[in-house]
């Protein structure tokens, strides 16, 4: 909204650096980062007083809880990630096709997994939403976000292309009733996939947060060279006029994701809850598709893809023994993975810290596919 601004350059010059948007992009995760920090004490005590905390103990960590005593610590810390990237990205974005979808997307699955902790925490039921349901929100998400790219005349044609890493050209061009359902499903498959990586993550104190920081600094540097039609020449990769806006959504989902650590690092005072995890898969994931660099999100957010593999093995691991021999068993010491190295010992800061450098090293693979062509 503020990059208007700089059209009444003639007026006040300096007006004109709106115009650059590496100096949005900046003002955007400052701004995020700003209001994470002001309404976070605030959310805290309201969250608090309203007891929409976790009212108990997840059997899914066992003894692990006895560790450190996460009962009724607020939850639904989703809404200061929410409101920080939204306002922020309202702000300093240029409205276009890309923004609009990515923040629709933010915005209703915010309201899913906002419903989701809701039931959890105050009609106390564990379950929260159903299977279902949730799924029948992130198919209508879908549905409409991919219906607004595909008849878009700016987003039509580009939303078409399937990229993989590593060609210069795209492998596919969906068309066809076939190739539109083809496109649908792989959309839905990443947006709920990542949704779901990112709530399996979410286990312990700051994890699931920081390693969503540096997939969103990806991504931010990926929107920006996709926009920018000399870089992406130069890197052989799709040119997708308009989408270097979405890296001041990046920008702002770094500034806010800051924010939310400083109240979410051990130990926590607030919880992402699937406020945020559900929320923040889905726009990654569609920010993904939107840049070209769909099955890239593979690599760059490879703990979070470790993290739902780790959970795939252990069920099928222990259904596959239990039917040969009657009693199950299992591969990790527990699933999600980090609670088997917790299982070994290790501090919940230590798997934390390794976590995230494992999350950079991922982050720093996704970058250099950039340039292998």
């Amino acid at each position: 909204m503020l990059s208007y601004l700089a059209d009444y350059e003639a007026y006040w010059g300096p007006l004109r650096v709106l115009r650059y948007l590496t100096l949005r992009t900046l003002a955007s995760a400052g701004t995020a980062a700003i209001i994470g920090f002001i309404i976070g004490p605030w959310l805290i005590r309201h969250l608090r007083r309203l007891k929409f905390g976790q009212h108990y103990d997840d059997d899914r960590t066992g003894d692990l809880a006895s560790r450190f005593d996460k009962k009724n610590t607020p939850t639904m810390g989703g809404l200061l990630i929410f409101v920080s990237v939204f306002v922020s990205s309202a702000l300093w974005a240029a409205p276009n096709i890309w923004v609009c979808v990515s923040l629709f997307v933010y915005a209703a699955l915010t309201g899913v997994g906002f419903r989701d902790d809701y039931l959890k925490v105050v009609r106390k039921n564990r379950d929260g939403i159903s299977s279902r349901e949730k799924m029948f929100w992130q198919t209508v998400v879908t549905v409409v976000a991919l219906g607004a790219l595909l008849l878009h005349p700016a987003s039509g044609d580009k939303i078409r292309e399937f990229w993989v890493p590593f060609l210069k050209e795209p492998v596919w061009v969906f068309t066809g009733v076939f190739g539109l359902l083809a496109l649908f499903g792989f959309v839905f498959l990443w947006l709920v996939g990542f949704s779901n990586a990112i709530n399996l993550t979410d286990g312990l104190d700051g994890l699931a947060i920081g390693c969503t920081i540096t997939v969103a600094l990806v991504y931010g540097i990926m929107a920006y060279s996709a926009g920018n039609v000399k870089i992406a020449d130069y890197l052989l990769i799709s040119y997708v006029p308009g989408a270097g806006e979405l890296t001041v959504i990046c920008g702002a989902l770094v500034g806010a994701g800051m924010a939310f650590l400083w109240y979410n690092s051990h130990p926590a005072e607030l919880f992402m809850g699937d406020t945020g995890s559900l929320a923040l898969g889905g726009l990654i994931g569609v920010i993904a598709f939107m840049v070209q660099q769909p099955l890239t999100l593979i690599i760059v957010g490879g703990v979070f893809v470790w993290e739902a593999v780790s959970v795939i093995i252990q069920v099928g691991y222990f259904k596959a023994t239990r039917r040969r021999t009657g009693v199950g068993q299992r591969f990790f010491l527990m699933a999600p993975i980090h609670h088997h190295f917790q299982k070994q010992g290790w501090p919940e800061t230590k798997v934390v810290l390794r976590f995230w450098v494992l999350s950079l090293m991922c982050a720093l693979a996704g970058l250099g596919t950039l340039k292998l062509r």
